[in-house]
């Protein structure tokens, strides 16, 4: 799937999280499952006598504790992923304060992890994204704020969530993302995406977040 960032900058942040949802429900309309499992989104590849899903790529990042994280930090979890960044103006705080609800719902469940990646590390430092963790009242093990080179972050957001996230002076803030939430189970795969800015949507991500584990739990 290839989005075209120029058409993107004219969108405003609401559209663009429309478009990317958008965007999911096309390449997944036909991965539905007969027994009513969460969706596979994604660009799908079909060979002979394997399905191979769209998977997010090896990565390697810096949380608030400056602590390397990467894809085995989330060996075993389930895990909401999303892009911001800490002076956003717009849409952020709302993102913040829905996904502090998946947080305080999940917090005792070991087998999920929240992941922030901040999509302006210069300003964003470790000192900072400790700071603004810290305000919000989070456990670093259970929600982590991850920041590392701004080109390797732009491209993980594209190319392994399928996300917005771009420089864009006329932006509000000087930056342009996306507000969705992504659900990510524990092989990597992305089973859904979610408007982080509309508490409906998230009442339905943290309902399939439960329907995911139950998944996991009846394979055992």
């Amino acid at each position: 799937m290839i989005i075209f960032k120029s058409k993107l900058k004219a969108l405003n942040p609401s559209r663009l999280i429309s478009l990317v949802m958008v965007l999911f429900l096309i390449v997944s309309c036909s991965q539905q499952s007969s027994d009513n499992r969460l969706p596979f989104l994604g660009n799908t590849i079909y060979e002979e006598n394997d399905t191979i899903y769209h998977t997010i790529q090896d990565f390697q990042l810096v949380d608030q504790d400056s602590t390397i994280i990467s894809n085995e930090t989330f060996t075993g979890k389930i895990y909401v992923a999303d892009f911001f960044f800490t002076s956003c103006p717009t849409i952020c705080p709302k993102m913040k304060a829905e996904m502090l609800r998946v947080y305080e719902k999940f917090e005792q469940n070991d087998e999920v992890i929240i992941l922030s990646h901040t999509i302006d590390p210069t300003y964003d430092t470790v000192a900072l994204l400790k700071d603004y963790a810290d305000r919000l009242g989070v456990d670093s093990k259970k929600w982590k704020f991850a920041t590392g080179d701004q080109d390797y972050i732009y491209d993980l957001a594209e190319s392994s969530y399928m996300s917005i996230a771009d420089e864009d002076a006329n932006a509000p803030g000087g930056y342009i993302h996306s507000g969705a939430f992504l659900l990510v189970d524990k092989e990597r795969h992305i089973r859904g995406v979610y408007d982080g800015t509309v508490p409906e949507q998230v009442d339905v991500m943290m309902n399939d977040m439960e329907k995911l584990l139950k998944e996991y739990e009846t394979s055992k």
